[in-house]
């Protein structure tokens, strides 16, 4: 199995197993796919996807409706999709993504947790060469097709890793090949169960015990903001 997997195997985000942050995350998701692309699922192929996903968690149907209206409504505040970039204690670089009506409130947040955890916020872009940018999509198994065989078709579409996770098909690709490769699955009749975009480290740091006890307090803390999407960093896992 790849790197790209093995990473996020290990790092799947905590926030995750919160299904209201779920609700939450996937909620600003798909109100700024709708105001970037339309509200229609069948002409927005992101907001598509995301429903779709929305689906799998169980998000009640009157939360996408509602995430879609605040789209369209001129007495809403817009999300705007900021990034924060900084180092946590013992060099560790943190890549934080949110989605904000605020962003003042947002980066006063993101810094104060840096500046209380022994870390400090850094200028945007300043770690992008430290993370790979992939899209990654997941998908059911189809029992006439193997992972072999979706590897060499779509390495012309800009996938660059195929894994088997359990009942599904996790496929890793170039950031900017995102629309390619769900228009392929879709032409070829695959059910996406989700579509992301990570950022997986190109190198680790190892860090003891005592020092992961200090960064998961940071990285919880982030986590832990409504505004805070993802957050990513190069922890080596165990």
């Amino acid at each position: 199995m790849g790197r790209a997997f093995e990473y996020r195997k290990a790092t799947k985000l905590k926030r995750w197993g919160n299904m209201a942050r779920v609700f939450t995350k996937l909620g600003k998701q798909i109100t700024i796919a709708a105001k970037e692309g339309g509200p229609e699922p069948d002409t927005n192929p992101r907001l598509r996807v995301l429903m779709q996903q929305a689906k799998k968690e169980n998000m009640p149907k009157e939360n996408v409706e509602r995430a879609i209206k605040k789209a369209t409504s001129k007495d809403e505040s817009d999300y705007k999709e900021m990034v924060y970039e900084g180092y946590g204690p013992f060099g560790i670089a943190i890549v934080v993504e949110t989605a904000t009506d605020n962003p003042t409130r947002t980066v006063a947040n993101v810094r104060s947790y840096f500046n209380k955890h022994g870390g400090s916020l850094g200028t945007s872009g300043s770690l992008e060469f430290l993370f790979d940018h992939k899209c990654v999509f997941h998908i059911n198994r189809k029992e006439d097709v193997n992972v072999e065989d979706i590897e060499l078709e779509l390495i012309d579409y800009g996938v660059d890793e195929v894994v088997e996770d359990e009942n599904e098909i996790v496929l890793y690709g170039e950031f900017k090949s995102y629309s390619e490769i769900q228009k392929y699955l879709e032409e070829n009749g695959f059910e996406i169960n989700s579509a992301e975009f990570e950022r997986i480290p190109k190198d680790t740091k190892e860090v003891n015990d005592e020092q992961r006890v200090q960064l998961d307090k940071l990285l919880d803390k982030l986590e832990e903001d409504e505004d805070v999407q993802n957050v990513f960093h190069n922890i080596k896992e165990d």
